[in-house]
């Protein structure tokens, strides 16, 4: 079975992902999160930019999957297949995986709040 992958969806979905991640920890949020993980200083190199880079273009790659499964078996489309496809797949896999750094790092359910993309409550 051929899967028509959407590839300039992948990538501006990608550079989008590293961009607001960037804005997010970099500019908007750094000195909670500093404060919050524990971390002294975030240190940014070559490395950490191509991993970063390659975790957007494999979660684009897979979510764009999602969205042409959601579409051929619950022919759904658009921005609201989007939003539902996106919110099922962090409900179901990032939110119950970031939980382990609340968990076990015993680290502030405000960290779990901020990683997660969701409002900040602090």
């Amino acid at each position: 079975m051929s899967v028509p992958v959407n590839y300039l969806a992948v990538v501006v979905a990608a550079l989008a992902n590293y961009i607001i991640g960037a804005i997010w920890y970099a500019a908007l949020f750094r000195k909670p999160w500093l404060r919050l993980s524990g971390v002294a200083e975030m240190k940014v190199t070559a490395i950490s930019v191509v991993l970063a880079l390659v975790a957007a273009f494999l979660t684009s790659f897979i979510l764009d999957h999602a969205l042409i499964f959601a579409d051929a078996y619950l022919k759904t489309a658009g921005v609201g297949a989007g939003i539902m496809v996106g919110v099922l797949n962090w409900l179901g896999f990032i939110a119950p995986v970031t939980l382990g750094v609340v968990i076990y790092e015993k680290k502030p359910w405000a960290l779990w709040v901020l990683n997660n993309g969701l409002f900040p409550c602090w």
